[in-house]
C-alpha cells in the first residue's frame, strides 16, 4: 500500500483543524471593538421650558420700526399663561398686553419638542393676523436658550433670533432680534420681562 496519499491526507486534515476559529473568538473580538467606542448620549431637553408653566405678569418693550434706524420704543404691560401638553413635550402660551398709548397685543405661542433632534420649535401668532409664523428652532445650552428662523420684512429676507435667559429664576428674560446682514449684526426689537403670579400649583395646570 502506498503511504504517500495517506500522509498527504493527514496533512490536509491537520490544516483544516488548525484553520478553524476558536469558539467565541470572533464574538469577543467584535464585543471588544464595540466596547472601545465611546457612547455618545445627546442631552434630552424636553423639559427645558418647564420654567414657563403657570401665570405671569409681563412687561414688554417693542421697537416700533425695526431695521430702519428707529429708536422709538413702546412699552406694554399684561399677563401670560402657559399650559403643558403631552406631559411637557408641548406647550401653549396665551399672551395679552396693553400700552398706555392704546396699543394692544394678543398672542399665542405653540412650543413643540422634537425628540429626534432634541430641539424645540416655537410658533408665534397674534390675533390680528391669525397665522403661525415660521418656527424658531433651537435649544438650551448652559442655561441659555437660542432659537433661529428666516423670514421676510418689506420683501427683504431677514434672520430672527430668540434668546431666553434667567430661566432658573422667578423673573425670566426674553429678547427678539433681527438681522438683515446674514447674522453679522443683530438689532434687538422686543424685550419681555416676566414675574410669576401665584404659586407652584400653577405648574400642574
Amino acid at each position: 500500500m502506498n503511504s504517500k496519499p495517506i500522509r498527504a491526507l493527514l496533512v490536509m486534515c491537520s490544516l483544516v483543524v488548525l484553520l478553524q476559529p476558536l469558539p467565541g473568538l470572533g464574538q469577543n473580538s467584535d464585543a471588544a471593538k464595540a466596547g472601545s467606542q465611546p457612547s455618545s448620549t445627546e442631552r434630552d431637553g424636553q423639559h427645558d421650558f418647564d420654567f414657563e408653566l403657570g401665570s405671569w405678569k409681563i412687561h414688554l418693550k417693542r421697537l416700533v420700526h425695526p431695521l430702519t434706524g428707529s429708536t422709538t420704543w413702546v412699552e406694554f404691560d399684561g399677563t401670560s399663561v402657559t399650559r403643558k401638553i403631552w406631559d411637557g413635550r408641548a406647550q401653549v402660551e396665551q399672551f395679552e398686553t396693553d400700552s398706555s398709548a392704546g396699543g394692544h397685543i394678543e398672542g399665542l405661542t405653540l412650543r413643540l419638542y422634537h425628540p429626534q433632534s432634541h430641539q424645540w420649535r416655537l410658533y408665534w401668532a397674534n390675533s390680528k393676523v391669525g397665522i403661525l409664523d415660521p418656527p424658531q428652532i433651537g435649544e438650551f445650552r448652559n442655561g441659555l436658550g437660542e432659537f433661529y428662523a428666516q423670514d421676510a420684512i418689506n420683501g427683504k429676507t431677514i434672520l430672527i433670533r430668540f434668546i431666553w435667559s434667567n430661566t432658573n429664576t422667578s423673573t425670566p428674560h426674553f429678547e427678539q432680534s433681527f438681522s438683515d446682514d446674514g447674522g453679522k449684526t443683530w438689532e434687538v426689537n422686543w424685550i419681555t420681562d416676566q414675574v410669576r403670579v401665584g404659586d407652584e400649583a400653577d405648574k400642574t395646570h
